[in-house]
């Protein structure tokens, strides 16, 4: 299936405004949510429990990804339907090639990265205990969508015009740094850094995927089964 051009683009404003909304998310957010929190239960007189913090939090991401991306969205969600064959065989292939790599990878990098385990996904084991529904409607279906529009969406789908490569190394390193760094920087160990590249598969999956069936909900559909059974191998 030839690719499709139409994997880039976002419009101007749309690029303006997701690179600051993009800022906020990775850098801005994981600081801020917490205090934000406390004060509006200060202001309304109870608690927010940290798994309503959370769900909130990525429902209002959420909701201004598709206020900031309408317009892209609507054009990826056109040629989904355009070329939804296309797209399920790209889904099928990228779930085995994902798998596949992953597995290699994530045995290969055990014999170099010892003692060190993926916090990530140590919290959410945590918070499946918590709250398991809403910590599943984050895992499968919110942040999949928040981050495919930001890092395949915006971050590759806009570089790629410029340099195929430097548009995958970029969406995926800074995928991998996403799930890391916030543990690194807790934990004052950059050898967590380390672990970064047990997420560049799945970056590299799903950049191709997107690019390969020409629309986002390829990638979106992908990294949602991806988490889905993930999920699945922790309860």
């Amino acid at each position: 299936m030839p690719r499709r051009k139409a994997t880039t683009y976002m419009s101007p404003g749309e690029q303006i405004a997701g690179t600051v909304f993009f800022m906020i998310y990775l850098l801005v957010l994981p600081f801020a949510a917490g205090p934000l929190f406390r004060l509006a239960g200060n202001l309304l007189g109870t608690t927010i429990s940290g798994a309503m913090q959370n769900v909130l939090t990525y429902y209002i991401l959420f909701a201004a990804a598709i206020i900031i991306f309408h317009g892209f969205l609507a054009r990826t969600s056109r040629y989904l339907t355009e070329n939804l064959g296309g797209a399920v065989k790209t889904l099928g292939l990228g779930l085995v090639g994902l798998y596949g790599l992953n597995e290699l990878v994530y045995r290969l990098s055990n014999l170099f990265i010892q003692n060190r385990t993926n916090l990530n996904n140590t919290t959410i084991s945590a918070q499946i205990d918590d709250a398991p529904h809403m910590t599943l409607l984050i895992v499968i279906f919110l942040a999949p969508f928040v981050e495919e529009v930001l890092f395949r969406g915006l971050v590759f789908g806009n570089l790629k015009s410029k340099s195929r490569l430097g548009a995958y190394a970029v969406s995926c390193l800074l995928f991998a740094l996403l799930h890391v760094w916030q543990f690194a920087l807790v934990n004052q160990d950059i050898t967590y850094f380390l672990l970064m590249v047990q997420y560049l598969v799945p970056g590299v999956m799903l950049a191709w995927s997107y690019e390969h069936s020409g629309t986002l909900w390829t990638a979106v559909a992908l990294h949602a089964v991806a988490n889905a059974l993930s999920v699945w191998t922790m309860l």
